[in-house]
């Protein structure tokens, strides 16, 4: 009897620690770290934020009517990009709907008193796929890109990869989350993918 009312008491424990943990985001990488080395499956869901132009992005910006401002441009290191009349236009840190307007309002600036601006990234920050993979390494991203897209990306899975789990490091984080290893599970441009080894 001592001994189930022991067990109940560390449960409980557990369940409300797992509460508390899930309440913010940081609490939430703390608790898959715990759960995902023994073997039980992340409950962490991934949600990737909007993407924001980087270093080395290559944009295509169209100003309608005006085809001597339409063209590709690369986000240079300062992180910002040179334009054909208005010079440098803050880029990097923006998404790509705060880059048009930066670009819009500096055509106001006695250029253009409308501007129709439209921009698209053509060439995002690669991912790189670590650990059980057949061939890990650096490789292109592309739109909605997931984890077992980027999995066949690297010619599949090693025989010792434990497919249930996947370990991501953002391109800005200090340091990798576990997340289910599902078809829901997306890949942002600059992630560092790492898949485990099983537990046999």
């Amino acid at each position: 009897m001592l001994n189930w009312l022991r067990a109940g008491l560390v449960g409980l424990m557990l369940v409300v620690g797992a509460s508390g943990c899930a309440s913010s985001p940081a609490g939430a990488e703390s608790l898959a770290a715990i759960v995902a080395p023994s073997g039980d499956e992340p409950v962490v869901v991934r949600s990737v934020p909007e993407y924001r132009l980087g270093a080395a992005d290559k944009v295509r910006v169209n100003v309608f009517g005006e085809e001597a401002l339409t063209g590709e441009f690369i986000v240079g290191g300062s992180g910002k990009v040179s334009l054909p009349l208005i010079g440098e236009v803050q880029a990097a840190g923006l998404t790509i709907g705060q880059f048009q307007e930066e670009i819009a309002q500096a055509l106001r600036q006695g250029y253009i008193n409308e501007p129709r601006v439209s921009a698209e990234v053509l060439n995002y920050r690669p991912f790189y796929i670590l650990g059980e993979v057949k061939k890990p390494g650096e490789y292109p991203y592309t739109n909605n890109l997931t984890v077992l897209n980027a999995v066949a990306t690297a010619e599949g899975f090693s025989y010792r990869a434990n497919t249930r789990v996947v370990y991501i490091k953002r391109a800005d984080g200090v340091g990798e989350q576990a997340f289910p290893l599902t078809t829901a599970t997306q890949v942002a441009p600059g992630d560092t993918i790492r898949i485990g080894e099983r537990f046999f």
